[in-house]
C-alpha cells in the first residue's frame, strides 16, 4: 500500500534561481529552467549529497559535522512571499533576496506542508519536503544592499511564510510555467 496520498493540490511555478556562491552572498539569480540531480539544482552552491552542519541543526550535531544535505533547495510561495512583502511595507520583494530556489503559486499554506510530503513535475522530478525554512538574517543583508532601511524588517515578516526545504528524490528538470503535484504522507498528526 502507498504511504504518500496523491492530493488534488498543485502549483504553478513562477521563478526559479540558482546560489552560485553563497560565501558571496544568498542572493539567487533567476533562471528560467534548473536541471535536478541527486546533489539538488546543478550549478546551487547549497547542492551536495553531504553538507557541514548548521545553526538548523545544533541540538543534534556540533557545527560543522559533515551530515545528509536535505537543505538542496529553498521553495517559497509567491502568496507567502506577498505577505512578506506586504508586512515590510513593501509593493514586491524579489525572491531572489532570500535565496529562493523555486517559487510556487496556488499551494495553500506551503511553509507548513508536512515533512516528508513530495513536490512531483511531470517528468517525475520529485522534491522531498524536509521542513520549515526558518528566517535568519542573510535575506535581510540582500535587502538591506538594494533598499537601505528595510532589511531589518525580513525577520519578522517572513516568521511562518519563508517556505520550505527539499531534497531531489528523483532527478529531471522544472522550467518556469511547470505545473507541479503535491502528494502528502498517509498518517495521522503525531499525538504524544
Amino acid at each position: 500500500m502507498p504511504a504518500l496520498i496523491p492530493t488534488d493540490y498543485t502549483a504553478t511555478i513562477t521563478w526559479l534561481g540558482l546560489v552560485a556562491d553563497r560565501a558571496a552572498g544568498l542572493r539567487a539569480a533567476p533562471r528560467d529552467t534548473l536541471t535536478l540531480d541527486f546533489a539538488g539544482a546543478v550549478g546551487e552552491d547549497h547542492g551536495g549529497l553531504t553538507r557541514p552542519s548548521c545553526s538548523r541543526v545544533t541540538s543534534q550535531h556540533p557545527r560543522g559535522t559533515e551530515i545528509a544535505n536535505v537543505r538542496q533547495l529553498c521553495v517559497m510561495s509567491a502568496e507567502e512571499i506577498a505577505e512578506i512583502a506586504a508586512a515590510m511595507g513593501l509593493d514586491t520583494l524579489d525572491p531572489s533576496y532570500m535565496g529562493a530556489s523555486i517559487v510556487l503559486e496556488g499551494l495553500p499554506d506551503l511553509t507548513h506542508l508536512p515533512p516528508s510530503s513530495r513536490l512531483q513535475a511531470p517528468d517525475g522530478a520529485t522534491l522531498v519536503v524536509d521542513m520549515e525554512n526558518r528566517p535568519c538574517q542573510l535575506p535581510a543583508r540582500e535587502i538591506e544592499t538594494d533598499m537601505p532601511g528595510l532589511g531589518k524588517g525580513f525577520k519578522a515578516a517572513a516568521r511562518g511564510r519563508r517556505g520550505v526545504t527539499c531534497w531531489v528524490e528523483r532527478p529531471g528538470h522544472l522550467a518556469v510555467g511547470t505545473t507541479v503535484r503535491l502528494h502528502i504522507p498517509d498518517q495521522r498528526a503525531w499525538r504524544p
